[in-house]
């Protein structure tokens, strides 16, 4: 390899907005994310269900008037 081109690869912990820490390796220091494998709902089985911006209100509207 060629000396000089690559980033340097350090030990990082990632931080989960849940409080799990996961230790690992990185070119980046301390990496925080919103969501990890111990939250998600897909790995945990339990849904969170987040509305955003009123868009299910909305659906339900439409969905409403289609019927009638």
């Amino acid at each position: 390899m060629r000396e000089g081109i690559h980033p340097d690869y350090k030990q990082t912990a990632i931080k989960c907005a849940c409080g799990n820490v996961i230790e690992t390796g990185s070119t980046k220091e301390n990496i925080f994310v919103e969501i990890c494998s111990k939250c998600h709902p897909f790995f945990t089985g339990k849904q969170k269900f987040v509305d955003a911006g009123g868009r299910v209100e909305r659906f339900r509207k439409r969905l409403e008037a289609s019927k009638k």
